[in-house]
């Protein structure tokens, strides 16, 4: 029989093009994504993270945060109180006077016309006429700002430093601030519904409310990284990146967090999926990261007595898979597509791929008796 042995989880290096710092990502569909970082970089790709491309930003100043409201609308923000807009989907990016100085770290807009951006000391702007000016709002606090979210036109969150959480219920015309319970700087906020959000900080906090920020509980989020950025893919399935490449899920609406190896030490700042199991992650020197199965692990398995053997292992032409009966034998890349499949009536079958790019393949064999997956390089 098969048993469960070590896995792999589907988080994959993508090739950047930079080894700027990124700071956040945004996907207007499932196939058009932006990231923006240091130096004003802003790259775009058009084929779900496969290839990206430098876009003229018209600035050097560090880009902190991107929105983008369908797929030729969008802003980003920056140091010192930059803001650009792109009506063409990031062809031309146009400069916006922000009637600030500060340094902007979070962009959020609840509608086409309306936004919010936020950052140091207290910082707070807002748009109601698509970008084209923004007025200063009072958040009563010299607090950094690090995240704005807002879950309706009317109704929104701020959170930053010393665990401030500021709610508006009047689009940010008066600021109240609630108890967050911590003084730890809080990184990131997100609301799945008007009642149910979440906020990420430092040593792996997390917090939760069920009401509308009335009150908030400490979730347990299994480590003590610094986390920067949270989303959720549906109301359950929800995802925490920060530093040293920490990558967690929940998979029941924060009661429980798991850790998923992301293959990086980078700092991770921001996390986006495009639907349920599709997900992008960025962060320092360049890294993007792409799941296609929701970070899960695919077990890689191995027979009690005699286990599945693939040789040889590097190989450059051909592959031989031994298994106990005959099998289905998948070839996978390392974003789970399948390149090849073999119906192996022998126990022992050998496959020609050569035509394969070199890099890491999976090999996964179908029994009647269970599941294994190995690992081979194609040299």
């Amino acid at each position: 029989m098969f048993i469960a042995a070590t896995g792999f989880a589907q988080w994959t290096a993508l090739n950047s093009g930079t080894i700027n710092n990124l700071s956040s990502v945004y996907f207007s569909n499932d196939n058009i994504g932006y990231a923006i970082g240091d130096s004003g970089i802003i790259i775009k790709t058009i084929n779900g993270g496969t290839t990206w491309t430098a876009q003229t930003s018209s600035t050097n100043n560090h880009l902190s945060s991107v929105y983008f409201l369908n797929t030729n609308i969008g802003y980003t923000v920056g140091y010192n109180g930059t803001i650009l807009k792109t009506t063409n989907g990031g062809t031309y990016w146009v400069i916006k006077i922000s009637g600030t100085t500060n340094n902007l770290l979070s962009v959020y807009f609840p509608d086409a016309n309306k936004g919010y951006a936020v950052g140091s000391f207290g910082t707070i702007i807002k748009t109601s006429d698509a970008g084209a000016s923004w007025t200063t709002l009072s958040s009563g606090i010299s607090n950094t700002l690090y995240s704005v979210y807002f879950t309706d036109t009317l109704t929104g969150y701020v959170v930053g430093n010393g665990g401030i959480i500021l709610k508006t219920s009047n689009g940010g015309t008066n600021w109240t601030a609630l108890t967050s319970g911590t003084t730890f700087p809080l990184w990131s906020v997100y609301f799945t519904n008007p009642d149910t959000g979440y906020t990420v900080g430092q040593q792996g906090l997390i917090q939760k409310t069920n009401n509308a920020g009335t009150s908030w509980t400490s979730e347990t989020s299994g480590t003590s990284n610094i986390l920067y950025s949270i989303y959720f893919a549906n109301a359950n399935a929800g995802y925490a990146v920060g530093s040293n490449g920490t990558i967690i899920k929940t998979s029941d609406s924060g009661t429980n967090w798991s850790t998923q190896t992301s293959g990086t030490s980078n700092k991770l700042t921001s996390i986006y999926f495009t639907n349920a199991n599709t997900g992008y992650t960025v962060g320092w020197n360049g890294t993007i990261l792409k799941t296609i199965n929701g970070g899960d692990f695919i077990e890689e398995n191995q027979l009690q007595e005699s286990a599945i053997t693939i040789f040889p292992n590097p190989t450059n032409d051909n592959l031989t898979i031994e298994t106990p009966d005959k099998a289905t034998i998948e070839i996978l890349n390392m974003e789970g597509q399948i390149i090849k499949r073999i119906n192996a009536n022998d126990k022992s079958t050998t496959t020609e791929i050569s035509e394969l790019s070199k890099g890491m393949y999976f090999v996964k064999a179908k029994t009647e008796k269970g599941i294994a997956v190995k690992k081979f390089i194609k040299e």
